[in-house]
């Protein structure tokens, strides 16, 4: 059922488009659900011009006739729309797991609004039950390994640290050709903290904590739709 709900939630955030806008378009399982609604729309007069935060979202979009752009070439947008991981209290998320943070934290920086698509079992009481993807430059990949665990072992993660693998078995690249580390925390009951506390590690790139940048969530479940705001 969680098909179901993912794209019941991307149907409803079709409601915050409007012609003429420049949207941000996320990556995932639920993101692709939107970009597809969002192709039939353009096919059928929406006029969009969207930034993808991936390159697969890139290849969907091109592949659905939507008009792309850089942020370059369009560096404010209206809206971003894209999954989550985890959904906290406050709208903090744990994004991700697709391996495009970066950009989607970039893409999401650039837009006045970025709005949330998922599925009920991304709500969570507290973020930290998903591993934080952590974005790491390859070179001095061991010490910032163990940087990272260090920050681990002070903030009390009930879990460990492991570097991102494809299905193959292969190391992960993200399309900056960087690496990443999967940190399962367990809880995060300091999110800002923790955030800072990564970024100090010159090593990293960026992190999957996206904090004060939602602005609305539309989460789908068995009990229907519900609409979160950052409140």
């Amino acid at each position: 059922m969680s098909e179901a709900y993912k794209k019941a939630a991307a149907k409803a955030a079709m409601s915050e488009l409007r012609s003429g806008m420049r949207v941000g378009l996320g990556t995932g399982s639920t993101a692709r659900h939107f970009v597809d609604l969002v192709g039939a729309a353009v096919a059928e007069g929406l006029d969009l011009l969207c930034v993808p935060t991936s390159e697969a979202t890139a290849a969907q979009a091109r592949d659905l006739g939507i008009a792309l752009a850089t942020l370059e070439e369009c560096p404010e947008l209206d809206l971003t729309v894209d999954g989550a991981d985890e959904i906290g209290p406050g709208l903090a998320l744990i994004k991700g797991g697709g391996g495009a943070l970066l950009r989607e934290k970039i893409v999401a920086a650039a837009s006045a609004r970025m709005v949330v698509i998922a599925d009920a079992s991304k709500r969570v009481p507290m973020l930290g039950g998903y591993p934080l993807p952590i974005e790491v430059n390859h070179f001095g990949l061991g010490a910032t390994h163990r940087r990272i665990e260090r920050v681990m072992l002070d903030t009390g993660a009930r879990g460990g640290l492991r570097r991102r693998t494809t299905g193959a078995g292969l190391p992960f690249v993200t399309d900056g050709g960087h690496a990443i580390l999967d940190a399962s925390f367990g809880r995060i009951p300091e999110p800002e903290a923790l955030s800072a506390a990564l970024l100090e590690i010159p090593g990293v790139v960026q992190h999957g904590l996206f904090l004060g940048l939602c602005s609305i969530a539309y989460v789908a479940g068995a009990d229907g739709l519900e609409v979160v705001d950052a409140a």
